[in-house]
């Protein structure tokens, strides 16, 4: 799945890993309708709860008495249309929680904790310029975590980057997907089992995760999944494909128009990208998307089709996913406490995967023995964990 709340955010707190998304703690306890600036003690999870305005003539409203340590902002949009809404740092612009898509007439909890400092609600109504309501500050305790809102502008130049890096990737899968083809061409299957993979993991590298390549990644490296015709079906098409017939024992004959696609399609992606501009906002949810679409579809099985070749796919999600996170480190560096945590853990999940090759040839997933299996998916599972904030964190925001 992808990260939850990207595009439709909840209410997120900031929290020592990154950021948490936070779910409402008991809205359906709320005993009575409050107006702005009025707290109600009528609140199982025993925290102060405060009626907090939204609006473009009165955010902030309504926060009157501040306190520190945990607490509940129950955000209430006075105005005709949806809103965002940040509790920020007024000297550091850090955020310490917010909330997206609050509709117009609607109330939702904000969770938070808050110490010594000094704070106001930014909101973003839609079609409109942001506000800043009132500072308020709070003399004592310890404030939870926070960051710095990252903005499209920081993320143009790290995406540039990406992109060409991408490119030159691009070039190789090319280069490689002829010679399997010219493999294929010849009747030298041997020689095209032996290339496949070098040409499928190239590709695997770039990190085609969640439709990152559009309707180019279905040609290239789709499934049978949902075929009426399964590994038989014309639609079945790419890396696979070819796959399926080098080790299910098909001639060249049948091979030679899916290698000639590949080629084809592969080109294709080529030229295209050169002319695409990736959206920057892409950069960090396609950290933790790599590796969550390797979870999901490598380590169960689901796209081997004869080359037990997966834990070798899931090295190259790896490799892709160190990629990006590479480019997002400046930002990551002062945002997030838990990157150095995160760095060591890929590297722990290098060396696990790396485990399971012998010279030129991988370990396939169904002969892993239950303990290394095991590991295995705690190592990736936890990293995947660990890499959800990183496109929280890498979410762009608007700051005007």
């Amino acid at each position: 799945m992808p990260v939850p709340g990207l595009g439709s955010r909840p209410a997120r707190l900031l929290a020592a890993g990154g950021v948490l998304l936070v779910l409402a703690l008991v809205t359906a306890l709320l005993v009575t309708t409050l107006a702005p600036g009025r707290r109600t003690r009528a609140f199982a999870d025993g925290l102060p709860h405060t009626t907090v305005e939204v609006s473009p003539g009165g955010c902030g409203r309504g926060w009157n008495r501040p306190v520190p340590g945990l607490q509940v902002f129950e955000l209430h949009n006075t105005s005709g249309g949806a809103a965002e809404v940040y509790l920020q740092n007024t000297r550091t612009r850090a955020v310490y929680a917010e909330l997206e898509g609050l509709g117009p007439g609607t109330t939702r909890p904000l969770t938070v904790r808050l110490g010594a400092g000094a704070y106001a609600f930014t909101c973003l109504p839609d079609d409109a310029s942001a506000v800043t309501g009132p500072t308020v500050r709070i003399a004592a305790g310890t404030p939870g975590p926070a960051a710095p809102p990252v903005t499209e502008h920081d993320l143009i130049p790290l995406a540039i980057d990406y992109q060409s890096w991408a490119a030159h990737g691009l070039d190789e899968v090319v280069r490689l997907t002829v010679r399997l083809r010219d493999d294929v061409d010849r009747g030298d299957l041997d020689g095209a089992r032996r290339d496949w993979l070098p040409a499928h993991l190239a590709y695997e590298r770039l990190g085609g995760a969640y439709d990152a390549f559009g309707d180019a990644d279905g040609r290239i490296n789709g499934t049978d999944a949902g075929l009426p015709g399964g590994v038989d079906d014309p639609s079945f098409t790419g890396f696979h494909r070819i796959e399926y017939g080098l080790w299910h024992g098909q001639s060249a004959e049948r091979l030679r128009g899916p290698a000639g696609a590949l080629v084809t399609a592969a080109r294709s992606l080529r030229a295209d990208w050169a002319q695409t501009r990736m959206d920057p906002a892409q950069l960090g949810l396609r950290a933790h998307e790599i590796l969550e679409n390797t979870v999901q579809f490598e380590l169960t099985g689901r796209t081997d089709y004869g080359s037990g070749s997966n834990l070798a796919t899931a090295r190259a999600g790896l490799d892709g996913t160190r990629a990006v996170l590479s480019r997002l480190r400046p930002l990551l560096v002062t945002r997030d406490p838990g990157l150095p945590a995160l760095e060591r853990e890929l590297d722990r999940a290098d060396r696990t995967v790396d485990g399971f090759r012998h010279g030129g040839h991988w370990t396939p997933l169904d002969r892993l023995d239950r303990a290394p299996r095991e590991q295995l998916d705690a190592v990736l599972g936890d990293l995947v964990e660990r890499l959800a904030p990183v496109a929280t964190l890498c979410d762009p925001r608007r700051t005007v």
